[in-house]
């Protein structure tokens, strides 16, 4: 008994119907939206030098809360810069095409193993980090708060950035557990 070529049955490298094949390539459209990342990058580097610039410039002049809330800022400019690496090169590489990194000497080790879930999972934790950041430079500048010296933050404007990144927290435990429900279940059904 003979069977006719059914699509199952075309090799997996046969060429692709025109269809299947427009739709496989419109990920290439993505490739605009990284390079847009690169160049937010570099003006995340230009902050990043102006801002030490303004520290250093200013070490003798400024208070140790001065210091400390500039060095915050710093910190924020760093992580917000890796989490833009995480969906540059994550997302490239997930959804778009292999960077084909194998063996160089300056491959990140998270990208062995990226994949959707984990791209997720490491943007809410990088989100979260960012997060305890802003809510710290809060926290340190809401010290003033009724005191002598002026301050742009209010009680509940504190209150709501606390309870905004509670919800940050949740949401990350929210895609844990429901990438490791998946996973779980995925196994059990194999």
């Amino acid at each position: 008994m003979s069977h006719s070529a059914e699509p199952a049955d075309l090799p997996a490298n046969g060429p692709l119907r025109p269809l299947p094949m427009v739709i496989f390539a419109s990920r290439w459209l993505q490739v605009p939206l990284y390079l847009g990342l690169i160049v937010a990058q570099c003006v995340y580097v230009f902050l990043f030098l102006k801002e030490l610039w303004h520290l250093v410039t200013h070490a003798f002049n400024f208070s140790e809360q001065q210091i400390m809330l500039v060095v915050l800022g710093l910190i924020d400019v760093v992580m917000i810069s890796n989490l833009l690496i995480m969906v540059i090169v994550g997302g490239y590489e997930t959804f778009v095409s292999r960077l084909r990194l194998q063996n160089h000497p300056d491959q990140p080790e998270w990208l062995s193993h990226v994949n959707a879930s984990i791209l997720k999972i490491k943007l809410a934790m990088a989100i979260i980090g960012i997060s305890s950041i802003h809510l710290l430079r809060t926290f340190i500048e809401a010290g003033n708060i009724g005191g002598p010296t002026a301050t742009n933050y209010t009680t509940t404007g504190v209150l709501l950035q606390t309870l905004i990144h509670t919800i940050f927290i949740f949401s990350a435990l929210g895609i844990a557990w429901v990438d490791r429900m998946t996973l779980s279940g995925t196994s059990k059904g194999h």
